[in-house]
């Protein structure tokens, strides 16, 4: 279980993409995330508010590849916080690798 003193967050950076994850810190612009899926492709969701909200609703059909342990993104442009459901709806996205 997650320490409840850490967000899961959806971040949207200028040029690496979208990330879900655990906020460490943030400084700025500089967010550092932990156990963080990079979300590539996402199906049943109109936007990353809504993802955050509600999740997915067709997780087979996503992109979100493995998790990392940690990542340090530099232009984050958007930090949204995740309701539980969204949580465990990202995290039953099968890894997408090719």
């Amino acid at each position: 279980m997650p320490d409840q003193n850490k967000r899961y967050v959806i971040v949207r950076t200028y040029s690496a993409g979208v990330f879900a994850g655990t906020i460490e810190s943030r400084n700025g612009k500089e967010v550092v995330m932990t156990n963080a899926r990079r979300l590539w492709y996402w199906s049943g969701a109109s936007s990353l508010s809504q993802l955050a909200m509600e999740g997915v609703k067709r997780p087979n059909d996503c992109k979100f590849p493995c998790e990392v342990d940690r990542v340090e993104l530099t232009e984050a442009i958007e930090i949204l916080d995740c309701t539980d459901a969204a949580r465990e709806s990202i995290a039953s996205v099968p890894v997408w690798k090719q």
